[in-house]
């Protein structure tokens, strides 16, 4: 056992650390005149406690058992998915939380992730290095994608959803592709983009009223904001325009810390959450702002380098799994919040308050530390 921990990467623990500190901080800036959110910044530090709790045990398991038991987990994720629809609880226009009582939620789009992972990494795995072929490699892939994606997409909750494919595709990415597979996968990927933004003009009217409908209008003011930031209304462009000009009031050092309860961030919903980077942009400033990406290029960089030295190739896919959806997670949430990329709702790992997040996060550098704790050479099981 203490073998197991001496293994472990302790500079992304420091990282995990500060980040912690980091996020309470934040959060409490976020909250402090906020009384539905008093005590944000306690529970914040108590989510960490409990995280790095399970992350020392998953550290102690072995990743190879979730590997072989691939199926069961990802059947359990389906489930949950399915289940939510008829016992889970709406919020902001999403069925995707079950209510666990005293103020807790658990949302299985987010575990989802870590599941779907898994069962990526245990079916390519079973080339151990040869090329993937097409039938039974990547379209068994496609496969075990679609499913969760189709359910996330139907709550609606886009942000995970798009999550799904962006981790697909890193995972792909490394796991030996035929270059004409990319090729193809990257076409249909333009393809498609153009189709929808050509039906979304062509039928504009008609999408519109039809969200309207089904009480789904957010989902058109996002897309039509993006796509035609002209176009858009005043409350339809109001969270994109004063989260780029609160971030930009932070100038180089920012207002200092609880100083930036602006004019133009209370018009900002969720900025302990998803927003929550326009908390540190005003009141830390670029500074404060290029810290976070450091630690955060230095903490993806460890993973790459943990996956990189893995004598197993599904504890490097996995690995690689967890960055690709790390990594899109960041630059989405920072992006939506700059204005170069469409608003969703996605947390800012480690960062933004929310215990289902931040425990799956803590679950993924447990699995990842586990990765390296096991790495001895050995035959892989057929």
């Amino acid at each position: 056992m203490l073998n197991r921990i001496k293994k472990i990467d302790w500079l992304m623990m420091l990282i995990l650390i500060a980040f912690g500190v980091i996020s309470a901080l934040v959060v409490r800036s976020a909250t402090f005149n906020d009384p539905k959110f008093a005590n944000s910044d306690v529970k914040t530090l108590m989510f960490y406690g409990v995280g790095f709790v399970i992350l020392l045990l998953i550290t102690l398991f072995d990743y190879r058992l979730l590997l072989k038991t691939w199926y069961v987990w990802y059947a359990l994720g389906i489930l949950s998915l399915i289940l939510v629809f008829f016992f889970g609880s709406n919020r902001n226009g999403a069925q995707g939380w079950f209510d666990l009582g005293g103020g807790l939620t658990f949302q299985p789009a987010e575990l989802m992730k870590l599941f779907l992972i898994i069962a990526v990494a245990a079916i390519m795995g079973r080339r151990q290095g040869e090329p993937l072929r097409f039938r039974t490699d990547v379209m068994a892939v496609a496969a075990a994608s679609i499913v969760p994606f189709a359910l996330v997409m139907i709550q609606p909750d886009l942000g995970n959803a798009i999550i799904y494919i962006f981790i697909v595709l890193g995972m792909l990415w490394i796991g030996n592709v035929r270059y004409t597979y990319v090729l193809i996968g990257l076409a249909s990927v333009v393809a498609g983009l153009v189709l929808f933004v050509t039906l979304f003009n062509a039928f504009n009217t008609e999408i519109k009223e039809f969200l309207s409908d089904h009480n789904k209008s957010h989902w058109y003011q996002r897309i039509n904001t993006y796509i035609h930031p002209d176009q858009a209304t005043a409350d339809e462009r109001r969270q994109s325009e004063y989260a780029k000009i609160a971030i930009g009031s932070g100038g180089l050092t920012g207002d200092g810390y609880m100083q930036g309860e602006s004019k133009n961030r209370k018009f900002i919903p969720y900025t302990y959450s998803d927003s929550i980077f326009v908390v540190i942009g005003e009141e830390f400033g670029f500074q404060g702002s290029a810290i976070l990406l450091l630690l955060y290029f230095i903490f993806i960089y460890r993973m790459i380098l943990i996956a990189y030295q893995c004598y197993d190739l599904r504890g490097s896919f996995v690995i690689i799994g967890i960055a690709s959806m790390m990594v899109f997670q960041i630059f989405q949430n920072i992006g939506m919040m700059i204005g170069i990329m469409p608003i969703t709702g996605i947390t800012l790992p480690f960062i933004s308050y929310g215990g289902t997040s931040l425990l799956l996060n803590m679950i993924c550098i447990g699995l990842v530390f586990s990765i390296k704790a096991h790495q001895e050479k050995y035959t892989m099981d057929p």
